[in-house]
């Protein structure tokens, strides 16, 4: 299978997890090892601004624009580390390249800077990740768990997370609703 980086998955409306159920994951990383990406779709009931200020990053005299962003859930794997999804910028400690339009930055620096005028233009703050060993997300998907598309700058950064699923839904090009839940080969 080709990777999947810079690819969403979009959960099967047969999903019976509850976790995952409806959920809409951004794929970071994805080779011969495994998978790793973020949950971009399920908002943990905390804004950014109030995050910073758990973490005593509180707000700088630059202070340019209102931070009215929700903090999301990114997966179950280790719920208490941080991940920003970000238009590319090169000054952070940790940050990946995943796409021409998306950066993901695991560091303290980021978040330090955002609401300032240094802060990234677009940015998705999430906890925890989801994570796949080697070919278990291949097979997920050929269980008829998640369905593919490539990931937009568009759907990532400007859609709210409790429409992403819907939104991600009509990108697929027919109604979902009409898939069968049923695996087979003929």
């Amino acid at each position: 299978m080709d990777s999947l980086k810079d690819h969403f998955l979009i959960a099967m409306p047969s999903l019976d997890d509850t976790f995952f159920e409806r959920s809409v994951i951004y794929i970071c990383e994805h080779d011969q090892k495994g998978a790793m990406g973020l949950m971009v779709n399920r908002p943990i009931g905390v804004e950014v601004e109030d995050l910073l200020e758990q973490m005593e990053l509180y707000l700088s005299p630059e202070f340019v624009f209102s931070l009215d962003s929700q903090v999301l859930i990114g997966g179950p794997v280790a719920p208490e580390r941080g991940f920003v999804l970000h238009t590319p910028q090169q000054h952070w400690v940790n940050s990946t390249e995943i796409s021409e339009d998306t950066m993901l930055t695991s560091s303290r620096d980021i978040l330090a800077s955002i609401g300032s005028d240094k802060s990234p233009e677009n940015f998705v703050v999430a906890l925890g990740y989801s994570g796949w060993s080697k070919d278990q997300l291949e097979q997920e998907i050929a269980d008829n768990t998640w369905l593919t598309i490539k990931a937009t700058p568009e759907l990532l950064f400007n859609v709210e997370p409790e429409q992403m699923w819907l939104m991600a839904t009509q990108q697929l090009g027919f109604d979902i609703w009409q898939m069968s839940s049923q695996v087979g080969h003929a």
